[in-house]
Formats: C-alpha cells, structure tokens, sequence
C-alpha cells in the first residue's frame, strides 16, 4: 500500500512492475478487472483517470451511457500471487466524465458513510471487525438446464466418503467440528497461505480456523480497521481465498447456505465509534459495560434490520442458512455473550479500548461497502433519534433462546425470513439510508429491480425436492 501515486510509481519503476491491474466493484460485489501495461503507462492515470465501459456492471449504466472514468486509490495496492508476469493490483473508484465521483459507486457510498459521523455531530470514527466463514471444498459441479438442474459437492474428508477404500479415517461429521485439530482439519496449510496472501497485501488477520461445518467450513479473521479499509479487506480476503484455494486445486464458496442440514456461512460484523483510541460504546456502569451512545446504536440497528437485510442478505440462499441450532439466529434481542441473539456483546472486549457490537445476521455474499454503510447509517440514525432498545422489548435477554418453550419464543421479535420481505422493507424504509446524500434515491429502485429479477430467475425453475414431493402424485 502506499500512500499517493508519487511512490506507488516509484515502486513500479523500481522493482520492474510490468502490469497494473485495476480492479472495480459492481452493485452486487464482484470485482471486475482491467489490465494495463506499465511500459507506457501516463501518470495522469492517477490523477485524471482512465475511461471504463460500466454496461457489463449489473445496476450501473445502460450501455447507450456507459462510458465512465476510473482512478486508482494508491491506499490499497498490492502484489498480486496469481499472475506470472509481476503485476500490482489496485481498488478504483469509479467517476462521472466530468470529474465528480459516481453516486452508485459502493465505495463513494461507504466514503459518504463515514464522512456521515461528523455531520451528525459525533467526533468519532467507525471502527469494523468482519468474520469471514466459508467453505472449502475438492469439487462442485451445478448447472441449471431446460431438462435439468443439479448441483454436487465433494470433498475428500466429509463423512460421505466414509467408504472410500483409500481413506485414512478422520472423516468429520456435518457439524460441530468448530476449530478442529489436525489431522481432522485438512485445511490448515490452505487457510495459512490466504492469511499469508491477505497481510501480504496490507491487512493485518488476527486468526483463521477450520468452523462448525465438518465438510471443509473456515474461517478468518482480521484485525479491527477504519469502514472503508474494512470493506477492502473483505474484498482481498475473498479473492485470495478463491485464487489461492484454485492453486490447491480445490474451491471456496461464501454461499451462505450451499449444502443442507450442515452450517450456514455468514459474516458477523463487530462495529463501535472510537475517539482518540477509546470506544464510545463504553460505560462502565451500564449493562454489558454499554454506553447510552451504544444502546441508541443498537436501537436503530433493530429498526431498521428488515431493510438492512436486503443489502447485508441479498439472496434467497440467505434464508436458508437461518435456523436453530445453526449458529444464524433470527431473533431480535441483544445480550451479553449470547451467541443465541442477532446482536452479540462480546464479553471479551468490555473496556474502554475494545467495547463494541457484533451484528450477526449479515453474509459474506453481500457487497461488503453496501452492508456496511447500510448497518452505520441504521445505527446514526439510532443515535440521532434516541431509540431505546430496551423500550423496545428487543432486550437485553441472556437466556438461550434455542431452549424456550414456544410460547415464550413467539413473543421475541424476528427477522424477515425471504428476501420478497426484505425488499418491501427497504422500499418502505429507506429515508435512514439516503440521510446527507449516503446512498443516492435511485439505487434503492435499482437494487429491488435486481433482486427482483433474480427471485423471477428461481421461481421459474423447478426444484428438485418438488419432484420428490410431486412427480408421483
């Protein structure tokens, strides 16, 4: 990483760089690429931009308006392990022809959410931890047909393969194999090369582990940064996990649900405003050690979550990962170091330093800029309006909520349980997320229409299980 354009050039000239790669998100929260030679790169491409063709961006402009400029950020450079030719990758922000930054550009988005604080009158910063689960295996095929749909996943060391008459034993069940020890976690020397790869590229992890999910779950996790780094390192924590997993001839997903009746893969995001290296989540004499700043916080993060879902559970997979027992609890409480609640207060990082939330119900399959800005402005706009969870009757609660008589469960609040919900959500509850400008009106009817299209795509299509419900009768 570097800080300005002067000693990223620098560094390209002096250690032979022969490709820069420029790498740009679209609204779903797939990098797209471009390629450019450095022996006759123009330094204006720092400071000007270089045109871009935005039609193949799924929710940014049609084509007959596609013409776009990008500009590379010099802050989030690295050197990419994939390419054969030494090559420096960069994160590009997208522009407007006449200079001004792109209103739907998720990173101008998660820029405007930061800027946001000050603007509500909070000195402070935001402060992110996201977790990233997700699955490992040897092989997928999936395919979806006029005459046929299937998908089949494998991997060596899943309790399936109990039988093969190569096996070493130390197969691992469905679940509850939560940081399992080799030679029962095969994925160790995996998961450390995407660590190595990630902090390679300038963020520091804190840990990685082999998760709940026998058939190959992981996870890692960084070290606490600033919003819009945060959600960088998301999207570096993912391509070095899919490119470095392709080198060992195997494959990840962050689907949230990709097998049935195994864990789901989600993405936990802890978040707290910090001044002058102190959170302003703590009060020592509140309960969790919460600050009355926190307890607002939290208040608009439960208001606003069934709109928060659409971007931070953008599919239908989403909902199929949420379940008892299933560590994704849809249930509307926070409690201290309940890890049965969809708001979690870490018990291990109540002082001054470290206090925070931990939002539990996002996945990893979100736009990391999108989610996160979605889940600062909810919790601004909790602050801004005094929402007291407490009165709310969204706790706190310490019991297990798993283990409550269904009398008692039906009285906690829950999420929405399909994305069609989510989006009527969001399209009724929106003014919190488009407050100073942060997400521009006319993305929210984008997003919709695209999701929308999506859940069109699926409900047209027959599913296997309504073969074996129907064929016959």
């Amino acid at each position: 990483m570097f800080s300005n354009s002067e000693e990223m050039l620098r560094f390209i000239k002096d250690l032979n760089v022969e490709m820069l790669d420029l790498k740009v998100i679209d609204l779903h929260g797939r990098w797209h690429h471009m390629t450019y030679s450095t022996r006759y790169l123009k330094e204006s491409i720092f400071t000007e931009g270089t045109g871009i063709s935005l039609s193949p961006y799924p929710g940014y402009r049609a084509v007959n308006q596609g013409d776009m400029k990008v500009i590379p950020d010099p802050t989030t450079a690295f050197l990419d392990p994939f390419y054969e030719a030494k090559t420096l990758s960069v994160i590009c922000d997208l522009y407007n022809n006449d200079g001004t930054p792109y209103e739907r550009d998720p990173r101008r988005i998660a820029k405007r959410a930061e800027a946001f604080i000050a603007e509500c009158g909070i000195d402070a910063e935001s402060l992110w931890l996201p977790e990233l689960e997700f699955y490992i295996f040897d092989r997928v095929r999936y395919g979806s047909f006029i005459w046929k749909s299937f998908y089949e996943i494998d991997c060596d060391w899943a309790f399936w393969n109990a039988e093969d008459e190569n096996s070493l034993g130390s197969k691992l069940p469905a679940t509850g194999v939560g940081q399992a020890d080799a030679p029962r976690d095969r994925l160790f020397n995996i998961r450390t090369e995407i660590v190595r790869r990630i902090e390679n590229a300038g963020y520091p992890v804190k840990y990685h582990h082999h998760e709940l999910g026998g058939p190959g779950q992981s996870e890692i996790e960084p070290h606490i940064g600033p919003l819009l780094k945060m959600a960088d390192c998301i999207m570096v924590m993912k391509y070095m996990a899919s490119n470095t997993c392709r080198e060992y001839d195997k494959t990840m997903t962050c689907m949230p649900k990709p097998m049935h009746d195994v864990p789901g893969s989600g993405m936990h995001f802890h978040q707290y405003l910090s001044k002058n290296g102190k959170s302003l989540f703590f009060d020592e004499k509140g309960y969790a050690k919460l600050s009355g700043m926190a307890l607002n916080y939290l208040g608009g993060l439960f208001k606003h979550t069934p709109a928060i879902m659409a971007i931070t559970n953008p599919s239908t997979n989403s909902y199929c990962r949420f379940g008892v027992g299933m560590a994704a609890p849809m249930n509307l409480f926070f409690g201290e170091s309940n890890r049965s609640s969809s708001i979690r207060i870490p018990g291990y990082a109540e002082n001054e330093f470290e206090q925070r939330v931990e939002y539990r119900l996002p996945d990893g399959i979100c736009n990391p800029y999108l989610a996160m800005a979605a889940q600062l402005m909810a919790g601004l706009d909790g602050i801004r309006n005094k929402i007291d969870p407490t009165a709310e009757g969204y706790g706190p609660y310490d019991f297990n909520n798993y283990e409550l008589p269904e009398e008692e469960k039906a009285k906690i609040k829950s999420t929405p349980s399909s994305v069609e919900e989510t989006l009527a959500a969001i399209q009724k509850d929106n003014d919190f997320l488009t407050a100073g400008g942060v997400f521009p009106a006319e993305i929210i009817d984008t997003w919709v229409k695209l999701k929308r299209s999506e859940l069109a795509m699926i409900k047209s299509r027959p599913h296997p299980v309504e073969f074996e419900l129907y064929y016959d009768l």
